[in-house]
């Protein structure tokens, strides 16, 4: 198995064909929203016998929090293939999207799953606790119903976990 990251930029068009159908596989509700979400920033992909079988991808994104405006590097589409789960996969995804995020961002941010929320704990990630909202085309809004799922990590910029977090504005999941 090789772990590589990569640019958006730099991976083919076979290649990024075989990453949506992991994520297609992976999560019944993967939509084409989800899927732009991942793309523009840096992969990481495990690589098995020339086969993608995990990836997850950090991308650029704006959070206010604290009062400041802060660089994020937002976490997406982390999914490991369902015949190589549980070997240990999922910790090296996020050991190296740790290391992206802490070279490149002021924090680290990304929407857990029940699934998942473990996995991002075990690797520093710590749980949001205070309101999140998203800076909308009508201003700040709220997204309560994503409290509980945000996991941030640390990367320079101490974080009060309690105060308010608002992320940028895109299309589909907010967060």
């Amino acid at each position: 198995m090789t772990v590589r990251t990569a640019h958006t930029a730099d991976l083919d068009e076979p290649t990024l064909s075989e990453i949506r159908a992991l994520m297609d596989a992976a999560f019944d509700d993967f939509e084409d929203t989800d899927w732009e979400h991942s793309l523009g920033g840096m992969h990481v992909l495990i690589e098995e016998g020339g086969e993608v079988v995990a990836h997850a991808s950090v991308v650029q994104r704006r959070v206010i929090a604290g009062g400041r405006t802060l660089r994020c590097g937002y976490v997406e589409a982390v999914a490991v293939r369902e015949d190589r789960r549980r070997r240990g996969l999922g910790g090296k995804l996020m050991a190296e999207c740790g290391r992206i995020v802490r070279g490149a961002y002021h924090l680290g941010a990304l929407g857990a799953t029940d699934e998942g929320a473990s996995l991002y704990a075990a690797h520093g990630w710590k749980r949001w606790e205070g309101p999140a909202s998203a800076l909308t085309p009508d201003g700040i809004v709220r997204t309560p119903e994503e409290e509980g799922y945000i996991y941030v990590l640390e990367a320079g910029v101490p974080l009060d976990v309690t105060g308010d977090l608002t992320c940028d504005w895109r299309e589909g999941d907010v967060w």
